[in-house]
């Protein structure tokens, strides 16, 4: 399939001469002569891969290229820059705004056909990875949905078996029933999970102000309970109300780092909570008591299916903290996590201290 480039530059002969040197290698070429044309015409044929100068009248490269990466449409769009700057703060600045790679001019065309044809496969190859996650999470929100129903029978009729026949059963009787609650509830746990991973790549949703009070005050009553058996301590801190997201998603959040916290904290967990501005962002945190993990283990923390310690007694279906990822990254933000053997803990997350048009 024929592959599309866009030549941004507002010098004719050099529109000229790659025009026809990648229209001879059977690329499809389209021109823009400046930034804000360009991005314009992307608006209603989208390329496969920008060719960008740098230095044009109106916005210069660097702004086109900042403009392109902050449309959710055209992010992905890989881009090169062109450009006569020999200055390596340049092209760093390009990589930092998002380029894909530097061509110098003057340009050598066999170099600019090998840096093309790589970037494109990359492409291509990550929009066939995207379309094979989306079938595959499509795949796995059905299966989970179709599961909830037998599940809940499972539930209910063991409820009923446990209240009508719990004194005929014998004490190996009593304990393979409640290993059947156990198991299913576990498994209704796995569901839920699954279907908000799925839910969080396909849902649309309006940003508003944030309470974060309230959200953690909220995620703190539904894990009562479990606060209660662990004997946790629960320090807030000043949070900062003024962030904006998706409160239910953001609950959910709140809901999976204190889980983790009480679980994996010290004995008894002590954990703190609370947030730091930072430029338009609110860093939100929660510190807590436990062993600390070292960097291997911090590397896979954000993984599905990975659990933050393998040998502990604490079960789990290791989907939290890629649900926690999932979210923050939807409403634009970023998680991660500091910590050190021997010092606990701390997770964080970031959201936009003001809203912007998503």
């Amino acid at each position: 399939m024929q592959s599309t480039i866009l030549i941004v530059d507002d010098v004719p002969e050099n529109i000229s001469t790659l025009f026809h040197f990648l229209d001879i290698h059977d690329f499809e070429v389209l021109v823009a002569r400046d930034g804000e044309s360009a991005i314009e015409l992307i608006g209603y044929q989208r390329p496969d891969l920008i060719l960008l100068d740098v230095m044009m009248p109106g916005i210069d490269g660097f702004e086109t290229c900042r403009r392109l990466k902050k449309n959710p449409n055209t992010k992905e769009i890989p881009v090169i820059f062109m450009t006569a700057l020999a200055d390596t703060l340049d092209k760093v600045k390009g990589f930092e705004i998002g380029a894909v790679d530097y061509i110098t001019k003057p340009i050598q065309q066999q170099e600019v056909l090998a840096r093309i044809n790589t970037h494109i496969t990359i492409y291509k190859l990550k929009q066939q990875l995207q379309a094979k996650n989306k079938e595959l999470e499509a795949f796995s929100y059905t299966v989970a949905h179709d599961l909830k129903n037998p599940i809940n029978d499972l539930i209910s009729m063991s409820d009923l078996l446990k209240t009508l026949y719990s004194d005929d059963l014998n004490h190996q009787g009593k304990e393979c029933l409640e290993h059947i609650l156990t198991s299913s509830y576990k498994m209704v746990d796995i569901i839920n999970a699954l279907l908000l991973l799925a839910n969080v790549s396909t849902q649309g949703i309006n940003l508003t102000s944030l309470n974060m009070e309230e959200i953690i005050y909220s995620a703190q009553q539904r894990l009562a309970s479990m606060i209660e058996q662990y004997n946790a301590k629960i320090i807030i801190h000043k949070i900062i109300p003024y962030s904006y997201g998706y409160a239910p998603w953001i609950e959910e959040v709140w809901v999976n780092y204190l889980t983790n916290a009480i679980k994996y904290g010290g004995n008894p967990p002590i954990i703190e909570i609370g947030a730091t501005k930072e430029a338009e962002n609110i860093c939100f945190w929660i510190r807590d008591n436990g062993l600390g993990l070292d960097k291997p283990a911090m590397a896979k923390l954000f993984t599905p299916f990975t659990r933050l310690h393998q040998t502990s007694a604490e079960e789990g279906n290791g989907l939290g903290l890629s649900i926690v990822q999932r979210i923050i990254e939807k409403l634009g933000g970023e998680v991660g996590v500091e910590s050190e053997i021997g010092k606990g803990s701390t997770f964080y997350f970031t959201l936009k201290s003001r809203k912007e048009n998503r």
